[in-house]
């Protein structure tokens, strides 16, 4: 085990010293926990980066994505314990009838 030095202003200290002893830990077992904790959740950032690059690496490559309100009602049936199919994603301006195109006003 390798040993590292830091340096962190006074009040920090107390507020770590402080917070260490109302969760029954030391100062160096609480400063540990919070590296670990902080790495953790790095990873899991970089993880579900990475997955939604990728996602969104698909969507520009097939142009196709779920309307907003096909999302939304699907995900209330979820919450409410009702199994239906996921919506079908499509390219926009493709879900209108006989490809019919919105016109600005």
């Amino acid at each position: 085990m390798s040993t590292t030095t830091i340096r962190i202003e006074d009040d920090l200290k107390a507020r770590v010293t402080a917070a260490a002893k109302r969760v029954g830990k030391t100062t160096h077992a609480f400063i540990l926990d919070a590296i670990a904790q902080t790495v953790e959740q790095a990873e899991l950032d970089d993880a579900f980066h990475h997955v939604a690059d990728k996602r969104w690496a698909k969507v520009l490559a097939s142009g196709k994505t779920v309307p907003w309100d096909d999302a939304k009602s699907w995900i209330e049936a979820r919450a409410r314990g009702e199994r239906i199919s996921k919506p079908v994603s499509r390219k926009p301006g493709h879900d209108r009838p006989n490809g019919a195109r919105r016109t600005r006003a």
